[in-house]
């Protein structure tokens, strides 16, 4: 669900004394990641290090900067104090050269490594991460993939980004730029290459991740999956339609609103042993009910879906939610196009649009470790005192 725009600015001292959750003194800060990042640039001439352009880059995000030149005017009007929290080396022979030129900030992010720069912010939301202890929900990760149509309309070039969202942070711990010459099935295992832990986690996907392949890699990770059946896979949803629903009990029901529709979901699960899916152990039937509000029309969809849980791993509720959840990942495409405006965005040139497109993951990450509920809100609070995105990214 897209989230609410409409709720209060929380109060400025509250907004102040946010910060992200920090682990131990050994876990790496942001500047300490960015380090890992290669710089393209030739080392001759090269007055700045690159973690500050780019630290400095992740702030004016971080402010509501929704372009490069938007981007660079921030950088222009830091003051000292700003700079000085990021590591940029004043020179006191020509003092206007502790700003990156603007030539710098617009033509460094075409040229920056996309994947070193992805594994570098997902492995700082990563560390950031709420540690959890004890009895608690399942944990999800959706992956899910996104095209910049802004960069297609500009240069008739496609991007689209495949990235893994953490159901219950929203957090993106990966992302990874779907090659022309390629598709996002070709990337999942690439994707998920880069997320250091997958132990008992439930990875969801669409119906084109419904793959074999994907379930066996899954499982040689001690992960689980939960993978919805269509017609990609005709003989394994013709099984599933074919096991005796109507003997088995509803196990569950629940109602929701929103988008001008009601929809109630029913579910009924079956413990299987053998379905034509590598360690399957449960089927999944899903009916949903939606209901126009408007024409009081209404429309019935079955779904199935297979998962390598077992009962006791997890209950029909769980699941429910895990199959619901998903789609949180829309939720996140929703604030990259309306708050950062990245449909409407033409950049086109190398890697600059998924660069961009992941400092808004760690602006919206960074905002949610924060507690912060109003991504909007949240970007004008910080536009207000160039203080508050160091904060944020536990720089200041």
């Amino acid at each position: 669900m897209p989230a609410d725009s409409s709720l209060l600015i929380p109060p400025a001292l509250d907004q102040l004394r946010e910060k992200p959750q920090v682990g131990p003194a050994e876990v790496p800060g942001l500047l300490e990641r960015l380090a890992k990042v290669p710089d393209p640039r030739d080392p001759r001439g090269v007055r700045h290090r690159l973690s500050v352009v780019l630290a400095l880059t992740a702030c004016a995000v971080l402010a509501g900067a929704t372009s490069l030149l938007a981007v660079g005017e921030w950088i222009a009007d830091a003051p000292a104090h700003v700079l000085e929290r990021v590591g940029a080396r004043p020179d006191p022979l020509a003092p206007r050269r502790a700003l990156p030129a603007e030539t710098t900030v617009r033509r460094l992010p075409a040229r920056i490594d996309g994947d070193a720069l992805d594994r570098a912010v997902g492995s700082w939301l990563t560390d950031r991460r709420p540690k959890t202890t004890g009895a608690t929900r399942l944990r999800g990760l959706a992956v899910d993939g996104k095209s910049l149509r802004g960069a297609a309309r500009a240069n008739d070039r496609k991007i689209h980004l495949l990235a893994a969202l953490e159901h219950t942070t929203g957090l993106v711990l990966a992302q990874l730029d779907v090659g022309e010459k390629t598709n996002e099935i070709m990337c999942f295992q690439p994707l998920l290459d880069t997320v250091t832990d997958l132990a008992g986690v439930a990875v969801t996907s669409d119906a084109m991740h419904t793959q074999r392949e994907h379930a066996d890699y899954l499982l040689g990770r001690a992960a689980h999956y939960i993978v919805i059946v269509k017609g990609n896979q005709k003989k394994l949803r013709r099984q599933l339609k074919s096991l005796p629903w109507k003997d088995i009990p509803l196990q569950g029901r629940t109602k929701g609103a929103g988008h001008g529709r009601s929809e109630i979901r029913r579910i009924k699960v079956a413990t299987v042993n053998s379905l034509l899916f590598p360690g399957a152990r449960q089927a999944v039937q899903i009916k949903r009910r939606r209901t126009d509000r408007k024409t009081s029309k209404s429309t019935v969809k079955t779904v199935y879906a297979v998962t390598s849980l077992t009962a006791e791993q997890a209950t029909p509720s769980q699941l429910a939610r895990l199959v619901r959840d998903h789609w949180t990942i829309e939720a996140l495409h929703h604030v990259r196009d309306t708050t950062f405006a990245e449909d409407a965005s033409q950049l086109r040139t190398g890697n600059a649009p998924r660069a961009m497109a992941t400092w808004r993951n760690l602006a919206i990450g960074a905002l949610r470790t924060a507690g912060t509920k109003n991504i909007t809100a949240s970007l004008r609070h910080n536009a207000r005192d160039p203080r508050r995105p160091l904060a944020v990214l536990g720089l200041g």
